[in-house]
Parts: C-alpha cells; sequence; structure tokens
C-alpha cells in the first residue's frame, strides 16, 4: 500500500504544479526568506532586500581620484545573489562632459571592483549592454553580467551625487526573482537646477557630492600610464592597461585616434606564430620582425605591415600578424582603436 501511497502524493504534487504554477513559482520565491524595505542612511535610493543582508563600505582608487564605494549584499553559496552597489567620487559637470560619460567611467570601475567583492581577487565580470534606461530622469543603462558561473542582470543609474548598480545573478534563470528586485529599486524624481557657464576658459562651478572628495573626468583624463576602460555593448575585461598616447591617424574629424599600445605580444588572445618560409629556411633567414598593427575597436587587426627584419621573413609575418586577435580596449567608456608593434623572432632551421 505504501508505493501507491506515494505515487499519489507524487501526482497530486505534478497536477498542482500544473494547475497552479503561480504557488510553485511563489514557494521558489520564498528561499529567500522575509523580505524587507532597505533605505541606508545617506543613500537615496530604497529597495525591498532579503533580510539579514550584509552592507560595507570601502575606498577604491580609480585612476587619480579615490571613489567611495557601499555594497550592500545577499547571497547564499548555492543560490542567488543580490546586490545594490553604491559609489560616488565623478563630480557631474556638464559643462566638461557628459552625462553618459560619467556614467560608462562609473561603470568602468564598477567593473573592476565588483567581481572581487563577490568571488575574489582574481574575478572577472563579462558586461553586455541591453539598452538605456532611466528611472524617475536619472540616466541608466542595463546590462548582462556574467561572474564566473552566475549571469543575470544589472542596472545602473546616476544621480547628482551619486551611481547606483543594481545586480541580481544566479547559477540559473528566475525571471520572477530578477523583476521582483529590480522592479523595487526607487530614486527619488531628479531636480533640474540651471547651471550658469561663466566663460568657456573659465571652471564651471558644481555641486560636490556630499563631503567626497572627488576629482572630475577632466581631472582623472587616462595619462600615457593609465586609460579608463569601459563597457559599450559585449564586453570581456581587457587582460592589459594600455597607455593613451595618439599615434598617427587617418580618421575622419571627429573621430577618436587610434592610441598607441607598445608591444602587444602579451596583449594577444590570439597570437598565430608565422610560417618558415622554405626559401628563408634554405637561406638560414634569421633574426627578429618587427609588424606595425592597427586593432580595430572588436579587437581585430584591421592593418599590419612591416617595420624591420629579414626581408625573406616580413611577409609569413605580416600574415601571422593578421591573424591576431585581442580583448578590446576601452576610453572614457568607449571601445578604441589601438596601434603598436608584434615582434616575431625566427632561428635558422
Amino acid at each position: 500500500m505504501r508505493p501507491i501511497g506515494t505515487l499519489a502524493s507524487f501526482l497530486f504534487l505534478l497536477l498542482a504544479a500544473v494547475a497552479f504554477p503561480s504557488a510553485v513559482r511563489a514557494q521558489n520565491t520564498n528561499v529567500l526568506g522575509e523580505w524587507e524595505t532597505l533605505r541606508p542612511e545617506g543613500e537615496e535610493f530604497a529597495i525591498l532586500m532579503p533580510k539579514n543582508s550584509l552592507a560595507e563600505m570601502s575606498k577604491e582608487p580609480y585612476h587619480k581620484m579615490t571613489l567611495n564605494t557601499r555594497l550592500y549584499l545577499w547571497t547564499n553559496p548555492t543560490g542567488p545573489l543580490l546586490a545594490v552597489s553604491s559609489m560616488s567620487g565623478i563630480k557631474a559637470n556638464p559643462a566638461l562632459y557628459s552625462e553618459m560619460e560619467r556614467v560608462n567611467s562609473y561603470v568602468d570601475a564598477f567593473k573592476e571592483w565588483f567581481p572581487k567583492k563577490v568571488r575574489g581577487k582574481d574575478a572577472v565580470a563579462k558586461l553586455t549592454l541591453v539598452g538605456p534606461k532611466t528611472l524617475n530622469g536619472h540616466t541608466g543603462r542595463e546590462y548582462r553580467l556574467t561572474i564566473g558561473d552566475l549571469s543575470g542582470s544589472a542596472q545602473v543609474y546616476a544621480t547628482k551625487r551619486r551611481f547606483y548598480a543594481v545586480v541580481v545573478l544566479n547559477t540559473k534563470k528566475d525571471d520572477a526573482l530578477t523583476d521582483r528586485f529590480l522592479s523595487s529599486f526607487f530614486l527619488p524624481e531628479k531636480v533640474i537646477t540651471p547651471t550658469t557657464v561663466a566663460s568657456q576658459k573659465k571652471e564651471t562651478k558644481v555641486h560636490p557630492e556630499e563631503s567626497d572628495q572627488g576629482g572630475t573626468l577632466q581631472e582623472q583624463k587616462p595619462d600615457s600610464k593609465t586609460p579608463a576602460g569601459g563597457a559599450e555593448g559585449s564586453t570581456d575585461a581587457p587582460t592589459d592597461k594600455v597607455p593613451e598616447t595618439a599615434g598617427p591617424t587617418t580618421e575622419q574629424p571627429g573621430k577618436r585616434a587610434p592610441i598607441s599600445g607598445g608591444v602587444l605580444n602579451g596583449k594577444a588572445t590570439i597570437l598565430p606564430k608565422p610560417d618558415y618560409p622554405a626559401d628563408a629556411s634554405a637561406a638560414r633567414a634569421s633574426g627578429t620582425v618587427v609588424v606595425q598593427v592597427t586593432v580595430d575597436e572588436y579587437g581585430n587587426v584591421i592593418a599590419a605591415r612591416a617595420l624591420s627584419g629579414h626581408q625573406m621573413l616580413q611577409q609569413a609575418s605580416v600574415s601571422a600578424a593578421r591573424q591576431a586577435r585581442f580583448a578590446p580596449t576601452f576610453l572614457m567608456g568607449e571601445a578604441v582603436k589601438v596601434t603598436g608593434v608584434i615582434t616575431y623572432n625566427f632561428v635558422a632551421q
């Protein structure tokens, strides 16, 4: 009789799942426990968050400034991760840069800082732009976010004082949980106040971000050692920082010139070895060939020419260089072209 009873119980649960799917979804959501409205002191947002969430404050270097960061986090080793990241330190200054450029720089900082907070120092984030978003007048964007085995959504918004990233990550898809968390995020209506520019040569007076002593984007424009990264479209984290030194360009007016990346061998994600031509082998040609390349915004080599090296080895080197691939390079949140050199060493055979 026990097997029949077990089978009947199973059939009952199966029929309940079919007849009342909303009840089953509600049961899955309840594994997070009781929720509460989170309104941290000193913040502008409110959101529904499972109880017993954690909060952490820190200061993080970003180019020539220090950002003040706050992380509100609920996570489970085998379940979802819910978080609100709060950052400040980049002042709103429409006379010097657009609001979207400010958002891009914050996204760049978030992309470097957030993965390490939730998955350790070696964690890397992949951001894929879904599209623009606004919340009560505040500029924002939505991204697909992947960190290791976790994937989900991130919505980002910038107020005059702070930047917020609202994140839902999970090992499996859960649309109900994602919608519940993201839709509960609230910011007050944006208040637009006129800004007076004294002259083009004088600095515009801006409102400070609370007590944060952050710099402006103009102050933190990358020097030859520290380019800004970003997260436009589908991106992987850059494996190396590329110095910002403008190289020769034939770009159209208004287009950003390629930045100089120096020797690019160590920055390639794919770097095929050149063939050793038969005639070069017969002549025992050897030595180093230097090939100058231009890499587009997607990491593809779009131009290559030999600068030096044995004449019999140059064509093989150029052909190999054209097949190389690189991670995209970002400057102020925008993917940019890079020019540099690839070196190949040939040993006589």
